[in-house]
Formats: structure tokens, C-alpha cells, sequence
């Protein structure tokens, strides 16, 4: 059977080749002496074969062989669009690769390197295969590195800097370190003042010596020409002339419109608009980091332009520097178009709890530009209902959430000046919110009451801090159903210590610090095959109460906790790390790897973590082998539904993922995954047997699942489908263990929709 499909396929891809002519089946570059320099090759190829799914099967090929030749009927259009022409073997691509290949090399110091190009066919299955060969020979270094041309100013200016030089004596001939320095002796002259400067003004030359694999490297700065075929005159230091604020007159300067704008002369700054005055002069001044008289930054100017992108009451920036005549000042023209004020949005997801379906709707309003400063007020109400299964002894069968939050976002903030960083460097904003949650359930209700002040800032765009200043949060429980009392609360031979603490009002006083990074924000790492990104998290709480409890020595309540304003407030520390790299196999395939680790410990005030800062396991972001909070902790073995969603909570998280992601036609994306990880507690608890963290035993509490993702990609979101087998259960012993071995499938499979890729 398989022997005749792939007979049938075959037969079909050949009446797309044309007579004499061959398909590309693929591509091979081998390096008897550096197998980095064949991997390295591998983006210089001009023609690659068609495309694998998960780099196994060329499934798309295959589609578009399918078609007939007539391309007017619907069926064959259709699988030529989900599919891929065959890429026939074309001889003039494969030598434009083999002169790339040598280009890479000679560039890479193997001055005297060479390539040859193989060309391997099959007449009978018409098939090609090109083979390059790399003989890269010696490799050149570099002996020594001066620096000629340059004036007197300029001169002063590259000598204090040469720490900074990324050319050093001993270093590798390498073109790409060569330009790299002349980015950044470019980047060096601008930010002090050479407005006129450009890396065309410098050439390198190198003199390599006789019977030798040394390089003697010199950089040329040329002098200016400011006309052709003038004389080259020295490289001129510009300042900041005047600085105008343009809105709503277009992002070039135009002079017939700036005529036509009103004027506001502040100082040595402008402000021209055309219908009204967009934001307030105290505003455009904090956000601008070019100041009149100083030497010309193309730093400052990127970082205005970035503080300006930032403002939400402006739709576009742009900066533009124009020379005044015959001086050596520049007019910086700051031009703006304001943003719609107010906007209202909708939003219907549905939801999935550990089974129990339902759905989630919100509505946000916001006004962009609340005190004329680009202040962003923000309201969103929101309501969720869930139908709650396999609940019995309890009236109703639904979930009913609302609540509405109240944000205030604003640029900059009183808390810049504690913050360790030259304000100047980077770019901040404050956030103040309110918010109010209503949970309605069968077995109870809670309320949450909560308010924070954080600050954001950064210095470059692909890394974020966030500190959470104030964040209040108090959590009351008006109602508990009597059953629900009676059998987990108050009795005896039933008591829960855990379930207990979660459901008296509490207080939770928060003070944190967040650290993000993503290299794919970096342009010069777009488009990079490996780029990562991590995010660490660290908060306390209580700590302050509890020190002024101890101090004044006040009383605590039954359960022997501190209390403020008669609320018991919870105390405790925790730690989240979590990293993601992306590896790019190919325009069409890439692997994923993700880990995350996780400890929260309660002390002093607190035994146990409150429930809203446990970690749980299970559901499409993590484990996801088992449904949302099923897993663990370690090897605990649920009991009870009615109360697993308690119990099956930790102080420990672990989570790895490996991912192999593959674009298989058009918006549709698949994966095929392995997870594995678990939750663990720190104390021993009585209604968590086997949940404990020992560090000499831990990693048999680990679980693992293997399974099968389908994506659709549009633009601006991901709809995930992905469908879980478990491997390895912790919570069974001997070979039920072993999922994978004897798999129960109404067990141990679980499938997962979601929005969003899982990492």
C-alpha cells in the first residue's frame, strides 16, 4: 500500500518536470575542515528544495502534484494553492550559491578559498542533487589595526573610545567585523555632533603580508565633499538650533502648510497646529530629548521619537532635522498627528474549566488623552458564566462572574527620580488601577477588591521593568454554602487546613519587581535563527505589616495571625523564571524550547500560600497531557472534584517543553510537542500526600506528554487546537504509570483550544 502511494506520487511530480530537466531533491554543502562554515553556507543557497513538513515529508509538493495540468479547473486550482510548485533544478542558480558560499568564505578571513559545485542526477527518477564542497585553506588574521584620516576633533573622539572597538590585533580577517565597526564608529561621530557623517565616509585597507597569514588593517576616514567636485573640506559638529512642535500638518516639513498653522513661541521652542493644540507643552517638553544648543544625538533623536510613539494620544511620529543656511545650527521639526480620543471595544471568548464550558464577554472604553498630557483612562466591564458539571448536594449548577476595572495610564511619573537610571535614557510610565471581582459559585461566593500603582520603564525596546509599587488586594467571602461548610470546613474527620485558609477574608499587600527580554525586538536579531526571549519575576508581601505587628507587639487573632484592620494579610516571598528560544530549521520549520521554574514560600503571618498565588499544573499553556489544574502536586492522586481545584495547587512549579513547529499551506500551522513538569509543595501537608519537594526524589514526581497541534495564523491572533496524550502519570504507580506503554485513552488524552501560541 505505502509502495503504491509513493509510486503515485512520484508518477505525478514528473509531469510537472520538463524534458530534460530535473527535480531539485536536494541540497548538501560539506566541510572536511569546519563543520560551522557548511552550517553557516546553508543561508547563502539561492534554490532549496521543496519544503518538508516537520523537515520529514515534502507533503506540499506532493498536493500540487496531485493537480492536473489543466489549470482552469477548480480542483487543480485548488491544490496548486494549498500546495507547492516542484522546484526544478536550475544550473545558473546553483553557481550564483557556489560563488556566495566562496564570497562567505573569503569574507570570513579564508582569502584563498575555494568551492566546487557537484551536480548529482538520477535519470530514471529525474532527480537532482547539487553537493558543494568547501575548501576553505588558510585562514587570515588580523596583526595590527590603525586608524588614518581622520582630523584632529574626529581624532580626539576615536581615540577615547578605542575600549569600544570590535577590531582587535589577533582577531580573524572578517568582513562582517569590519562593517560592524563601521556601524559603530558611524553611530560614535553622530551622536557628537557629525550630523553629516555617513559610513560611506570610511573604507577599509588591508595589506597582508608576504608568505604570511597576517593582515595589517587600516581604516580611512574620508573628509567631506559638500558639493561635488568640491574640495573635501573636515567633517563639521552640529547643535541644535530651534525646536518645533508640528501637529497636525502632515510628517514632512512643508512650508506652505507651516504658514497656514497657529503658532505658540515657548522659549527656544514652537508649537504649530493646525485645528487645535493636541497635547499640552509641558508634555512634548518631557518627551524630548533633543535640547536647543546642545551638540546634535541621533541617540536623543531616536529616543524622542521612541517617547513620542509612545503617547497614545498621537497616531504618527516623525523627527526631521533641517540645516539653517550657511551655519552650523539644525531646526529638529517634531511633526505629530493626533490619534481618535475615544474608542469603545468588544470582546467574546469562550472558556473551558477543567471541563466545565462557558463564556467570557468584555466591553473597554477608553479616552486616550484624558488631561490634554496623553493620559489614558481605561473601563472595562466584564461577565462570564460556566456551566459547573458533576456537582452534587448544592443548588444551581452555573458559574457567574462580572466585575469592571479602572486603569489610569500616564507617561513618566513621580517614582523616575528613585528609580537608578538617567531619566533622560530612558522611557517610563506610571499605571494606577481599581478593580472590582464578583464570583458567584454553587458552593460560595467571593469578592475581590483590588488597587495597584506600577511603574514601567525601559531603555531599549526588547527589554521592559516593571515595579509594582502598591498592590493592594483584599479577598472576602460573604457566603459559603452550608454543605460545603459542613463537610470540608467544620468537620472534623474531613477538615481541610488548606481549603480552610482560602475561603476566610484575607488581605494581600504586594510589592514586585519584573525583568523582560526579547532579542526578536532587536533589529539586528530579526532575522537571526536562534532568538530567545526570558522574563523573572520576584514579590513579597505582609512584610512591612508583619515588622510593625512585632514592634508594637499587638494581638493576633484565633489562628495565632497578625491582622489589619481586623483582616488577617498574608505574608510570603516568590520567584518565577521563565525561557523561551526559537531555533529556525528553515523558511518552514523551527523547534521550540521552553522552560519555566517557579517557588512561592509562605512564612511568618502565613502557613500556606494564598490560593491566588498558588501554582497549578495542566491545561494549554503548560502541562498538556492533563485538563487545566489536574496535575499534581507531585505524586498526589486526586480524590474528591468537588475540592481539587484547592488540592491540586503548589509552592513549586516546573515546566519544560520542547515544540516542533511546521507551516503546512497557507494560514495553517502544526506542531507536534513533548511537556513534561509538575507542582510541588514546600511544607508537607496532610491533604496533599506525595506533594512534598524532596530534593533527592523530586524527579520521579516528574510527568510527561507527547501530542499533535494544529494552528490557523491570521495577522493580529493564533486559534491553537492542540490534542495531549500523557506519557508519564506520577499520580499512579507500576505500570500505570507508564501511560505510554499501555495508554487508556478516555484517561489520559486531553484536548486544549486555545488562543495564542503556548509559549
Amino acid at each position: 500500500m505505502l509502495f503504491s502511494l509513493l509510486l503515485l506520487f512520484s508518477c505525478s511530480v514528473k509531469k510537472f518536470i520538463p524534458e530534460g530537466e530535473y527535480l531539485l531533491n536536494d541540497v548538501e554543502i560539506i566541510s572536511n575542515t569546519n563543520s560551522e562554515n557548511a552550517s553557516k553556507a546553508v543561508d547563502y543557497i539561492k534554490q532549496k528544495p521543496n519544503a518538508k513538513w516537520f523537515s520529514l515529508a515534502k507533503v506540499p509538493m506532493y498536493t500540487y502534484a496531485l493537480s492536473g495540468l489543466d489549470s482552469t479547473e477548480w480542483v487543480n486550482r485548488v491544490l496548486r494553492r494549498l500546495g507547492e510548485k516542484p522546484v526544478i533544478y536550475d544550473k545558473k542558480l546553483a553557481e550564483a550559491t557556489r560563488y556566495n558560499i566562496q564570497q562567505m568564505l573569503l569574507n570570513d578571513g579564508y582569502l584563498h578559498a575555494d568551492v566546487d559545485l557537484e551536480t548529482v542526477v538520477n535519470d530514471k527518477k529525474r532527480r537532482a542533487k547539487a553537493v558543494y564542497y568547501l575548501h576553505e585553506k588558510e585562514r587570515y588574521y588580523i596583526s595590527d589595526f590603525n586608524i588614518v584620516g581622520a582630523d584632529s576633533a574626529l581624532a580626539e573622539i576615536l581615540m577615547a573610545d578605542t575600549a569600544s572597538s570590535t577590531i582587535k590585533a589577533g582577531m580573524p580577517f572578517n568582513v562582517d567585523g569590519m562593517e560592524m565597526e563601521r556601524r559603530r564608529v558611524t553611530e560614535l561621530l553622530r551622536n557628537n555632533g557629525y550630523y553629516r557623517f555617513q559610513k560611506e565616509h570610511i573604507t577599509y585597507t588591508a595589506d597582508t603580508a608576504h608568505h604570511s597569514n597576517k593582515v595589517r588593517l587600516t581604516m580611512n576616514i574620508a573628509a567631506f565633499s559638500p558639493v561635488a567636485n568640491a574640495l573635501p573640506v573636515n567633517h563639521r559638529k552640529y547643535h541644535i538650533g530651534k525646536i518645533y512642535y508640528v501637529a497636525n500638518a502632515g510628517l514632512n516639513i512643508d512650508e506652505t502648510e507651516l504658514q497656514e498653522c497657529d503658532t505658540i513661541d515657548y522659549d527656544e521652542f514652537c508649537i504649530l497646529y493646525n485645528e487645535s493644540q493636541v497635547v499640552r507643552i509641558k508634555t512634548l517638553l518631557e518627551n524630548t530629548y533633543v535640547t536647543p544648543g546642545e551638540l546634535f544625538s541621533q541617540e536623543n533623536v531616536d529616543r524622542t521619537y521612541s517617547a513620542f510613539s509612545q503617547l497614545s494620544a498621537l497616531k504618527y511620529t516623525a523627527v526631521r532635522m533641517q540645516e539653517r543656511p550657511d551655519t552650523a545650527l539644525l531646526d529638529c521639526y517634531i511633526m505629530y498627528e493626533k490619534s481618535k480620543r475615544c474608542t469603545v471595544g468588544f470582546d467574546l471568548d469562550g472558556t473551558n474549566t477543567a471541563g466545565n464550558f462557558g463564556a467570557l464577554a468584555s466591553m473597554t472604553i477608553s479616552d486616550k488623552n484624558l488631561f490634554k498630557g496623553s493620559e489614558q483612562l481605561a473601563l472595562r466591564i466584564f461577565a462570564a458564566y460556566e456551566a459547573v458539571a458533576n456537582l452534587s448536594g448544592y443548588k444551581g449548577n452555573k458559574f457567574i462572574e462580572y466585575g469592571a476595572e479602572l486603569s489610569l495610564r500616564f507617561q513618566g511619573g513621580l517614582i523616575s527620580a528613585l528609580v537608578p537610571v538617567d531619566k533622560r535614557k530612558m522611557i517610563s510610565s506610571s499605571l494606577f488601577s481599581v478593580k472590582y471581582n464578583s464570583q458567584d459559585r454553587p458552593e460560595f461566593n467571593r469578592r475581590l477588591i483590588s488597587g495597584t500603582w506600577s511603574y514601567m520603564w525601559s531603555r531599549k525596546k526588547e527589554a521592559q521593568h516593571k515595579l509594582d509599587v502598591i498592590d493592594l488586594n483584599y479577598i472576602y467571602v460573604p457566603w459559603i454554602a452550608e454543605t460545603f461548610k459542613e463537610v470540608y470546613l467544620d468537620s472534623v474527620s474531613n477538615r481541610n487546613s488548606i481549603l480552610k485558609y482560602n475561603y476566610e477574608n484575607l488581605m494581600i499587600t504586594k510589592l514586585g519587581y519584573s525583568y523582560s527580554y526579547n532579542s526578536s525586538l532587536n533589529s539586528d536579531n530579526r532575522f537571526k535563527r536562534v532568538v530567545y526571549s526570558f522574563r523573572t519575576n520576584v514579590e513579597c508581601s505582609g512584610n512591612v505589616l508583619y515588622g510593625i505587628n512585632s514592634i508594637f507587639n499587638t494581638s493576633k487573632n484565633s489562628d495565632g495571625q497578625y491582622t489589619f484592620m481586623n483582616i488577617a494579610y498574608a505574608q510570603y516571598v516568590k520567584g518565577d523564571f521563565d525561557f523561551t528560544t526559537r531555533i529556525k530549521m528553515d523558511d518552514r520549520n523551527s523547534m521550540v524550547v521552553h522552560f519555566g521554574f517557579g517557588v512561592a514560600y509562605p512564612y511568618g503571618n502565613s502557613r500556606i500560600l494564598p490560593f491566588e498565588k498558588r501554582y497549578f499544573s495542566g491545561g494549554a499553556n503548560g502541562m498538556r497531557g492533563w485538563s487545566v489544574r489536574t496535575l499534581g502536586p507531585g505524586s498526589y492522586r486526586n480524590g474528591n472534584r468537588n475540592i481539587d481545584f484547592i488540592n491540586q495547587s503548589g509552592d513549586i512549579k516546573l515546566d519544560m517543553s520542547v515544540e516542533y513547529r511546521s507551516h503546512l499551506f497557507m494560514m495553517v500551522h502544526s506542531a507536534v510537542f513533548i511537556d513534561a513538569g509538575n507542582i510541588w509543595t514546600i511544607r508537607n501537608y496532610d491533604e496533599q500526600p506525595g506533594g512534598q519537594f524532596k530534593i533527592g526524589t523530586f524527579y520521579k514526581d516528574i510527568a510527561m506528554s507527547y501530542g499533535l497541534g494544529l494552528r490557523l495564523e491570521f495577522d493580529m491572533f493564533v486559534f491553537r487546537l492542540d490534542a495531549a496524550m500523557k506519557a508519564i502519570n506520577p499520580a499512579y504507580s507500576g505500570k500505570e504509570k507508564y501511560s505510554i506503554i499501555a495508554p487508556v485513552f478516555r484517561r489520559d488524552f486531553a484536548l486544549h483550544f486555545a488562543i495564542g501560541y503556548p509559549f
